[in-house]
């Protein structure tokens, strides 16, 4: 059985070429999975939109009814930074759903990973640097309230901090919220998850992996999850806009190979989203983020899920 990939042609909607968010790195991601002989088209999973019952699990209901109006104030307009549209409104709700079915595939055969999520600064009634709903936090709430798991563990390496789902999860204490970002970064407000572990500029792939390896040999037997979202950010590279951090590609790999087998060494089931990354070389941006599902698939192919 192929690693479980979640995708949907809804994910680049037609955007502003000059936009500082890539909205079509969705698209090309998936192109590079498919030109690199990791995946084929016919093999991406294609998510179902999110229901507003689940939606709702981690947001206030007259908020979800006016970003799918279109109907944001401009002060949440310009917090979002991202210009509404019809086609927009349908991406973000499917995307949501596409990490629901990553996770439903993850609870199944163990791994699998999305072609997009991880947008972890929307908060419960408005969004916030370029997240509208917060799939993490959904996700949480959703598996926890079915009973389907005790207790989820988010491992968010993001560049920056996870502030909308600590905020979210904040009163959820079997949703661990773990981010490890730059210190000095966006959002200048930091919100408090249960474990924040900031980074200093210019940290290299040595420091880094020291402290994922550290932090999950401490926190996953302190915790015992049932299920892991890791959000796989990509911003942590060198040669991203909005970074700081000193990363390389090699250290990128390591870094996603490490969280997965932490996990899956402790039977722990994991699901992959691809989180932040920033660059005008979109096809440069989106091989950066497919280091996740190459990373997975080695995983995959060696841990015996499938």
């Amino acid at each position: 059985m192929p690693l479980p990939l979640i995708y949907h042609e809804d994910y680049s909607p037609e955007f502003p070429a000059d936009h500082r968010f890539p909205m079509d790195k969705f698209r090309l991601l998936r192109d590079h999975l498919v030109e690199s002989g990791l995946t084929t088209d016919a093999d991406l999973l294609r998510p179902a939109l999110c229901p507003p019952d689940i939606l709702a699990l981690a947001h206030d209901r007259a908020y979800i009814e006016r970003y799918m109006g279109g109907e944001l104030s401009r002060e949440d307009q310009r917090r979002l930074g991202l210009p509404w549209s019809e086609a927009l409104a349908r991406r973000t709700v499917r995307a949501v759903g596409g990490s629901l079915l990553a996770a439903e595939k993850a609870l199944e055969h163990g791994l699998a990973c999305h072609l997009a999520g991880g947008t972890h600064h929307a908060h419960y009634d408005h969004p916030a640097g370029f997240c509208i709903f917060n799939d993490l936090a959904v996700i949480s709430r959703y598996f926890l309230a079915s009973g389907r798991v005790s207790r989820v563990l988010i491992f968010d390496c993001d560049v920056h901090q996870g502030d909308g789902t600590a905020r979210i999860l904040h009163d959820t204490p079997d949703a661990v919220t773990v981010s490890l970002h730059c210190e000095k970064n966006f959002p200048a407000r930091k919100a408090q998850s249960d474990w924040d572990i900031p980074l200093p500029m210019g940290m290299d792939d040595a420091a880094y992996l020291k402290v994922v390896d550290d932090a999950l040999n401490y926190l996953l037997p302190l915790y015992q999850p049932d299920l892991v979202l890791y959000d796989a950010g990509v911003d942590v590279h060198k040669d991203d806009a909005l970074g700081y951090l000193k990363l390389t590609d090699e250290g990128l790999a390591a870094r996603d190979e490490s969280v997965m087998r932490h996990c899956l060494g402790r039977d722990i089931p994991v699901v992959g989203v691809i989180g932040g990354g920033y660059s005008k070389d979109r096809k440069a941006l989106a091989r950066r983020h497919g280091i996740l599902h190459h990373s997975a698939q080695k995983v995959w192919m060696s841990s015996g899920c499938h």
